[in-house]
C-alpha cells in the first residue's frame, strides 16, 4: 500500500510541473485562409482605393486592388468642389491589433489641386472669407479619432502630402477587430472662377482635385509585433490581468492532483 501512496504523490507532483509547449506560439493562419487585405506581421500598411462606377471609397492592407481606379478626380470650371471621401476598410478588420505606444502612424498621399482653396477674402480669387476649406486628413478606429492632419502647404499642381500621427497618452492602442475598423477621411473645399465673356476673353481659372490610389496614398501603422501572439488574438488582458485560473488545463491539473492526494490519504489510513 505504501507503493500505491508513493505513486500517487509522484503523479500529483508531475501534474503540477509546468509544461512548455514547443514551437512558435505566435498567431498563424494557413495559406488557404489568409486574406491579403488583412494586416500581417510583415505588412502593416493601409492603402486607399476608389471606384467611380459605384462612387465607393475603401481601404485595406493589400497594395493592389483590381476593382480600383488609379485616381479619384473631380473638376469644375466655375463654382465649388466639395471633397468628402471616407475610405473604410473593406473587408472589416478581423484581427486584434496592438499599437506600439512609442510609435507613429506615417502617411503619404499623392494629391493634385487647381483653383483656389484659401479663405483670404481676396477679390481676385474664387474663395471669399469662408467659402473654402484647406485639406484635412483624419484617421479613425471605428468612431474614435486617432489623428487629424490640416495641410497648409498645398501648391497648384502635384503635391506629396506627408503627415504623422503620434501615439498620445489618450490614443487608443488596442484595436479589437471590427469595432475598431479603420476609416480614413479626406476633406477639402475649393472653388473655380473661370468665366468667358466671349470667344476670345477668358478670365479666372477652373478648380480640380485628384488623388492617386494604391501605393501612392497610404498610411503605415505602428503595429506591435506582440499583436501576432496567439494569447493576444485570443483576448488576453493587455495590461497583465491574467491569472492562473486562465491557464489552459489549470482546472484539470487541480482536479487530478486532488484525486491523487485522496488516494494517498486513503492509503495511509489503511496502513494505520
Amino acid at each position: 500500500m505504501r507503493k500505491v501512496a508513493g505513486l500517487a504523490v509522484f503523479m500529483a507532483l508531475m501534474m503540477l510541473v509546468p509544461v512548455q509547449a514547443g514551437g512558435d506560439v505566435s498567431y498563424q493562419q494557413t495559406d488557404e485562409n489568409e486574406d491579403p487585405r488583412q494586416p500581417t506581421k510583415e505588412n502593416k500598411t493601409l492603402y486607399m482605393y476608389w471606384d467611380d462606377s459605384n462612387t465607393k471609397a475603401w481601404t485595406h492592407f493589400n497594395n493592389s486592388d483590381e476593382n480600383s481606379l488609379e485616381e479619384y478626380y473631380e473638376e469644375k470650371e466655375n463654382g465649388e468642389i466639395k471633397i468628402d471621401l471616407q475610405f473604410r476598410m473593406d473587408p472589416f478588420l478581423d484581427k486584434r491589433l496592438i499599437m506600439d505606444a512609442d510609435g507613429l502612424f506615417r502617411g503619404s498621399f499623392s494629391i493634385n489641386v487647381q483653383g483656389d482653396w484659401t479663405n483670404d477674402n481676396d477679390g481676385n480669387t474664387a474663395c471669399g472669407q469662408n467659402d473654402c476649406d484647406e485639406l484635412n486628413i483624419t484617421l479613425m478606429a471605428g468612431p474614435n479619432v486617432i489623428g487629424k492632419h490640416h495641410e497648409t502647404g498645398l501648391v497648384a499642381g502635384d503635391n506629396q502630402v506627408v503627415f504623422n500621427f503620434p501615439i498620445e497618452e489618450d490614443t487608443i492602442i488596442d484595436w479589437d477587430g471590427s469595432d475598431y475598423n479603420p476609416v480614413v477621411k479626406v476633406e477639402m473645399k475649393l472653388r473655380g472662377n473661370r468665366q468667358s465673356s466671349n470667344v476670345i476673353f477668358v478670365s479666372g481659372e477652373p478648380a480640380s482635385f485628384s488623388m492617386k490610389m494604391g501605393e501612392l496614398s497610404y498610411i503605415e501603422f505602428p503595429i506591435d509585433d506582440a499583436s501576432w501572439e496567439q494569447a493576444i488574438q485570443d483576448g488576453a488582458d493587455l495590461y497583465g490581468g491574467s491569472s492562473t485560473e486562465d491557464t489552459p488545463g489549470f482546472s484539470l491539473v487541480v482536479a487530478s492532483a486532488a484525486i491523487a492526494m485522496a488516494v494517498f490519504v486513503n492509503a495511509r489510513r489503511e496502513d494505520e
